[in-house]
């Protein structure tokens, strides 16, 4: 099986591993606070954190929980250690959102991480970002890039960067991040990990530094995608927020055996543009191949709709709404922003009603041609990007090449589609390759049943 992550050791992190320690008693939350705490001093400054928990803080927590171990079984997440991207609202934790000037305290959790809590799991500290989460990069921060574990010359992904690391490098067993054009699955795929992009609203966003309000969605990074479904489990619940959905009362988040002669699509082959590596052209096709022999039936799909969809997201209306999120911050500090942040938020002020009108338009007859696709397949398979950069490549190009990496995944909110981006192989130089498996709304259960079989598959 190609085990996600990169750290040796990782994946004494993966829930299953940490439940079977506590009931047998080999492990107390507090070894695992301790082992986490170590594995950071080893990690030195990599770029991963903006705030950390001291360890006696997490200490008491370890001893609070260890109180409570007789009720353990009705803590889906006891003992378990996460991370919170730097976007995310946690109780008298400074929000940064990667911009220091910017930065308030929050009186309380947002809802995704208080729900986390409850159910018993470790809140480790805070994570890297594309500042505003704006970018698929990594680089968009002032504290320094996290560092890519498999590769200290390459990205590392955005814009939830320092979550996807902590999660590869065994620092904690899962860790939130946020989703709007694919930044919680471009650095699940250069990270080794997966990333699960659920439905927008099945978990509210309040207490979220907002991007695109419309759009946004709290993902999750993990080792496995039972794990990853377990913590969205946890999160998905109505809320005041008015942008919240409830699951459907016909959908279920539980990952269910996969039914016989399940389908399949793919993009036509004259569709599928890996900007000329060849390398990442290999892996897909390889997975491909590996997902005919789970015994699915593979078809091949129209992708035009998609992609158009994919263009609309950084050359219409939604980078106003980005605008419309920090108007206020940029208009008073604007020489607080990265300056590539400032220049494409910025520049978002040309788009008028009428451009935002004609846009909505289109991309409801968009919807409506994509519906059509999904008429005869049960998900879709894409590359989770169609190339990797290294640092000095995007700090040489950073507008060009953060739009390459979104090819595959600007489209899916705006298509109202759940995602979940899994390991697919590597580079000859080490770096990881991801695919991800793409669905309708609610059906995150199905996905991630789909990715447990496809990395049980892989070699």
């Amino acid at each position: 099986m190609m085990k996600p992550g990169a750290a040796p050791g990782a994946e004494e992190m993966r829930f299953s591993r940490l439940k079977a320690a506590y009931s047998s008693g080999e492990r107390t939350p507090k070894d695992v606070v301790h082992e986490v705490y170590r594995r950071i001093a080893a990690r030195g400054e990599d770029g991963v954190w903006i705030h950390l928990e001291s360890e006696d803080k997490l200490l008491a927590r370890a001893q609070e929980l260890e109180a409570r171990r007789a009720d353990s079984d009705e803590l889906p997440l006891y003992g378990v250690p996460f991370a919170v991207k730097d976007n995310i609202d946690v109780a008298g934790v400074p929000t940064t959102a990667a911009c220091p000037e910017f930065a308030y305290t929050p009186d309380e959790s947002a809802p995704c991480v208080a729900l986390l809590l409850d159910a018993g799991a470790i809140f480790v500290g805070k994570t890297n970002l594309d500042q505003f989460a704006l970018g698929l990069v990594g680089v968009r921060t002032p504290y320094g890039v996290a560092q890519n574990p498999f590769h200290a010359d390459y990205i590392p992904g955005g814009s939830s960067s320092g979550s996807a690391v902590a999660v590869a490098a065994g620092l904690v067993s899962f860790a939130l991040g946020t989703d709007t054009a694919g930044s919680g699955r471009v650095p699940a795929g250069f990270n080794n990990i997966v990333g699960l992009k659920p439905s927008r609203g099945l978990v509210s966003t309040r207490g979220v530094v907002p991007a695109c309000r419309t759009l946004d969605c709290v993902s999750v990074f993990a080792l496995e995608a039972s794990d990853a479904l377990c913590a969205l489990e946890t999160m998905a619940a109505p809320d005041e927020d008015p942008y919240s959905r409830a699951l459907p009362s016909v959908s279920s988040l539980e990952m269910a055996d996969l039914p016989e002669g399940i389908q399949a699509g793919v993009p036509l082959p004259e569709q599928r543009d890996f900007l000329g590596d060849g390398e990442a052209r290999s892996a897909y096709e390889q997975g491909i191949e590996r997902i005919s022999e789970m015994g699915a039936v593979v078809q091949e799909v129209d992708f035009s709709p998609f992609f158009e969809a994919a263009k609309l997201l950084y050359g219409g209306p939604w980078m106003a709404e980005r605008l419309a999120a920090i108007e206020e911050f940029i208009g008073a500090k604007p020489e607080a922003l990265h300056p590539v942040t400032r220049e494409l938020i910025a520049g978002a002020a040309r788009y008028s009603a009428v451009d935002a009108f004609r846009a909505f338009y289109r991309l409801e007859e968009l919807k409506h041609e994509a519906r059509l696709a999904w008429q005869d397949i049960d998900y879709m398979a894409v590359s989770t990007t169609p190339t990797a950069y290294t640092i000095d490549e995007v700090n040489a190009d950073p507008v060009a090449l953060n739009a390459n990496l979104g090819m595959y995944t600007n489209f899916v909110n705006l298509l109202d589609l759940c995602a979940i981006a899994v390991p697919n192989g590597f580079y000859a130089n080490g770096l990881p390759i991801g695919i991800t498996l793409l669905a309708p709304a609610f059906r995150e259960g199905f996905l991630c049943a789909v990715a447990e079989e496809f990395l049980a598959g892989a070699g």
